[in-house]
C-alpha cells in the first residue's frame, strides 16, 4: 500500500509529533487530545487535526488519541524500525559537531562514514567513524548502500560533489552550504542556510518590536 501524499509543511512536523508522543508514552500517558498536544508543542490544535486527517481516522471524537496506537502509526510512517545510514561530506567545524552528536536521540539514523580532503587514502577513525578522502566517495557510498548525505563543504565544491553523488545510491541530501544545488529528479534536497535563518529571525524580532511600538 502506497503512502498518502501530504503537504511538505505537514511532513516537517511528523518527526515532532513522533518525538512528543514518545515522551508521553515514556511517562505512561495512555490518551491525549489535540488540545493537549497543541499546548505542549505550541502548534495550533486545528493544524494538528488537519495534519492527522491526511492519514485517515487516527482518533475518536470525544476520546482523543490513543498514545500507543498513534506512536506505532508514526513509527511505521517514519520507518523508525528501519536503519538509515548517513554519509557526512566535509569534516570542518560543523562536520565535527555532527560526528560528535551522530543523531544520539534518533536511534534509527546514524552517520556511518565521512569524507574529508585531509583524510588518508586508507581512512582514519574519528568518533568511531571512518573518514576517507573524497576520491573514494563513490566507492564507499555504493559499498555501504548510503542513501542520505549531509553536505558541509565549501560552496565552491558543493555542486561538483553533488554531481558525483547523483551517480551513486544517494536519494537525499541535507545541504548546509548556501548554494542552490541542481539535482536530478531521483534525489531530494533540503537546504539549511544558517545565515539566512539568522537574518530571518533578526527581521522577525525587529518587526515585532516595531509592531508593538505602533500599537
Amino acid at each position: 500500500m502506497s503512502k498518502p501524499r501530504i503537504p511538505q509543511a505537514t511532513s516537517k512536523r511528523l518527526p515532532l509529533y513522533y518525538r512528543f508522543l514518545r515522551n508521553y508514552a515514556d511517562k505512561g500517558v495512555q490518551r491525549i487530545s489535540s488540545g493537549e498536544l497543541s499546548e505542549a508543542m505550541k502548534i495550533d490544535a486545528a493544524t494538528i487535526r488537519r495534519d492527522f486527517s491526511h492519514f485517515g481516522a487516527l482518533g475518536r471524537k470525544g476520546y482523543g488519541y490513543d498514545v500507543d496506537s498513534l506512536l506505532q502509526f508514526f513509527r511505521e510512517t517514519l520507518d523508525q524500525d528501519e536503519e538509515t545510514k548517513v554519509a557526512l561530506i566535509g569534516v570542518g567545524s560543523l562536520g565535527n559537531a555532527f560526528l560528535k552528536y551522530n543523531f544520539q536521540k534518533i536511534h534509527n539514523t546514524k552517520i556511518v562514514v565521512a569524507f574529508d580532503p585531509k583524510a588518508p587514502h586508507e581512512g582514519e577513525l574519528k568518533n568511531e567513524i571512518l573518514i576517507y578522502p573524497p576520491d573514494r566517495l563513490e566507492e564507499k557510498i555504493n559499498e555501504l548502500g548510503i542513501e542520505m548525505v549531509i553536505l558541509t563543504v565549501p560552496s565552491r565544491v558543493a555542486q561538483e560533489l553533488t554531481d558525483r553523488l547523483a551517480t551513486t545510491s544517494v536519494k537525499g541530501i541535507l545541504n548546509f552550504t548556501p548554494e542552490r544545488l541542481a539535482v536530478p529528479d531521483t534525489i531530494r534536497i533540503q537546504t539549511i542556510d544558517l545565515s539566512v535563518e539568522l537574518q530571518t529571525l533578526i527581521y522577525l524580532i525587529k518587526t515585532d518590536v516595531k509592531d508593538s511600538q505602533i500599537r
